[in-house]
């Protein structure tokens, strides 16, 4: 701290070139503790009568050595207490007290100073505040400083005037008072015993390990119990509730609070994700959100590596890979100094990730909180797969509902049709030509149907179920919709279609994807369309780019429109706009659930709009891009 009065003792030697610079040692409180009664019992060995400073971080410090200090002020020629007011702090008897506000630099330090003709001596420390939160009364002994002491009186002289100067400043009716003490000073050169013995140093040194040793005894127990608690937490929350969303959200806070980061992000993610939108974040307070923005991970190398590899990655700024041109954006835009991934698996699958950031002037990550962190994916992985299961519970209740309802309707009608037509061909022999085709062409026409609706149900479950390999490919969007567009007229050689216009500008840039499943996207939209619209109606193409990540699709049309309240419905497995036994347009009510599914894989999101029934409906679905734009800090807005 700049304002402490140990950076404010350090300066000053600095200005005055001060040979020998005494350096910063960190020290626990119990040394500090010993190192004070040692100075205070060189006053009462000695007869020369020194000036004494203590400082008190905390008024009940003060109050537990308040009978000493009664002793000291009899055997001091001046004696100056300071420490935080927490009730009533009033000048004793034989001395005064000097009351400073809590947040005051003081309530942070350790200062005492003894110096006289002969004897002289000071320590002055700041405390270390430890980041993972306070320690357990029975440790208060391991509390660490940061500090110096020493004998030599050119240090301790300055020390004396600047906590003087302090008292001054807290106390002006104190003035003359501490005036009188810095003109009474002895001068820097006279000769001084020291307490820096070899006993004092080894008696130290003991004192200093023994309570290393029982702190990094502590740091395991708190750890482990640490470790404990969250996995507790975590597990607890992944059994009352089913809800994925609610437990990444409850592992974001808990991790975050834990580790004291300054960002944790908890996402589902396969090794082929472009990019996600941010939606479980813990943050401190000055820390800047990433909060629905879109995270690219196929740009960041760490994601890269951790995918590829499947182990956990800690990054700091003095790593290599810090300075990566991506690294170096990232710690530029949002402060990301050091760098925590963890994969989350099931079955050597990648299923998600915790991202854990730490700002410039934060510690670097230990092994420590990479085995903690490791702990909690394996908890979320069991909650991330737990929801999977649940959902296609759920899904599979759905599709036992619906496929009973489809099974009375779209398999049974078109199966009564091929069977009475077939049945009449075959005792009718007399039936004339003419009539004879229209039976065969009604029998085709069924068959047809029923093989689309075995192969849409089909292909969702490939999807749902990911057991497609995907070909993504560098393509031009104008060609897979020639391709929609000779498909969808195959389809419907004897139909009369509503005008379709295409308008997309010849500048487009080329899309990521998988040709195939696009161009199967584009037809169920474009059927859905013409199915709703008629012959007389319109149906319009159209593409933009959005930023420079998407490209936009929109196929629109005039035709029978959608309430505002069923635009997400739409989406579901075996919807129909006209009720579920009421299909007058036919279909399986699948088309849609597919195309989400496509696009959702391809990297893109699809969704609805639609002012109402007979006021036409706009489909739009977003493809990334081919090639990306190098500066990622606008990719992220």
């Amino acid at each position: 701290m700049a304002d402490s009065t140990l950076a404010q003792l350090l300066e000053i030697l600095r200005q005055q070139s001060f040979v020998d610079l005494p350096r910063p040692q960190i020290y626990f409180k119990a040394s500090l503790t010993a190192l004070s009664h040692a100075l205070e019992d060189l006053v009462f060995a000695t007869d020369e009568k020194p000036l004494l400073i203590a400082s008190f971080q905390r008024e009940r410090f003060y109050r537990q050595e308040a009978h000493r200090y009664e002793r000291l002020a009899h055997v001091t020629s001046a004696q100056f207490v300071l420490a935080a007011a927490e009730s009533r702090f009033a000048d004793a008897d034989t001395y005064p007290a000097v009351a400073f506000p809590p947040s005051d630099p003081l309530a942070l330090e350790w200062n005492l100073v003894v110096i006289g003709p002969r004897t002289t001596g000071c320590l002055i420390c700041l405390e270390k505040l430890d980041r993972q939160g306070p320690l357990e009364p029975a440790m208060d002994t391991a509390r660490r400083f940061e500090g110096i002491w020493t004998t030599d009186r050119r240090v301790v002289t300055v020390a004396a005037q600047l906590l003087l100067e302090r008292i001054a400043e807290l106390r002006p009716d104190l003035q003359a008072q501490t005036e009188t003490a810095i003109a009474a000073l002895p001068p820097a050169e006279a000769s001084a015993p020291s307490v820096e013995t070899p006993f004092a140093e080894r008696l130290l040194n003991y004192l200093q390990a023994g309570q290393y040793k029982l702190l990094k005894a502590y740091r395991a127990q708190a750890r482990q119990t640490r470790k404990e608690q969250l996995i507790n937490t975590i597990s607890s929350a992944v059994r009352q509730s089913l809800n994925p969303e609610a437990v990444l959200e409850i592992a974001a806070r808990e991790l975050g609070l834990s580790l004291a980061a300054n960002r944790c992000l908890i996402y589902a993610c396969t090794p082929e994700t472009e990019q996600i939108l941010v939606e479980h974040e813990y943050r401190q307070a000055e820390t800047a959100s990433l909060g629905d923005r879109l995270w690219p991970l196929q740009e960041n190398p760490l994601f890269q590596q951790v995918a590829t590899d499947r182990k956990a990655i800690r990054l700091t700024v003095d790593d290599p890979e810090a300075t990566l041109p991506y690294i170096k954006a990232m710690r530029q835009q949002w402060d990301i100094a050091h760098w925590l991934l963890i994969p989350v698996q099931y079955r050597q699958e990648l299923i998600g990730m915790i991202e854990l950031h730490r700002e410039a002037t934060a510690e670097p990550w230990e092994l420590a909180d990479q085995e903690l962190a490791e702990a909690i994916a394996t908890q979320i992985g069991v909650a991330l797969i737990q929801a999977q299961t649940f959902r296609q519970l759920e899904n599979l209740e759905r599709t036992r509902s619906n496929l009973t309802a489809i099974i009375g309707h779209e398999l049974r009608t078109p199966l009564s049709t091929v069977q009475v037509c077939l049945e009449s061909l075959a005792s009718e022999p007399d039936m004339s030509a003419d009539l004879r085709q229209v039976m065969l062409q009604t029998a085709l026409d069924d068959a047809e149907r029923l093989r689309l609706l075995v192969q849409d149900f089909l292909t969702l479950s490939r999807l749902e179920s990911g057991r497609i390999d995907w070909h993504p490919e560098s393509l031009a969007l104008d060609e897979c919709v020639a391709m929609a567009m000779s498909g969808l007229r195959s389809r419907h050689q004897r139909d009369s279609l509503p005008s379709i216009e295409q308008k997309l500008p010849a500048s487009l840039p080329l899309v990521r994807v998988d040709g195939d499943w696009l161009v199967e996207v584009l037809i169920k939209l474009l059927d859905n369309a013409c199915k709703f619209t008629g012959a007389h109606g319109h149906v319009s193409i159209t593409a933009v780019v959005e930023g420079n990540r998407a490209l936009r699709v929109a196929i629109t049309d005039d035709g029978r429109g959608i309430e505002p309240d069923r635009l997400e419905a739409v989406f579901d497995r075996f919807y129909q706009e006209d009720g579920a036994l009421r299909r007058s347009q036919g279909g399986s009510g699948l088309g849609l659930a597919i195309c989400r599914q496509i696009v959702e894989r391809l990297g893109g999101h699809i969704w609805a709009e639609s002012e109402g029934r007979d006021r036409g409906t706009c489909f739009q679905f977003t493809l990334p891009l081919a090639t990306r734009h190098p500066q990622t800090a606008n990719a992220l807005t």
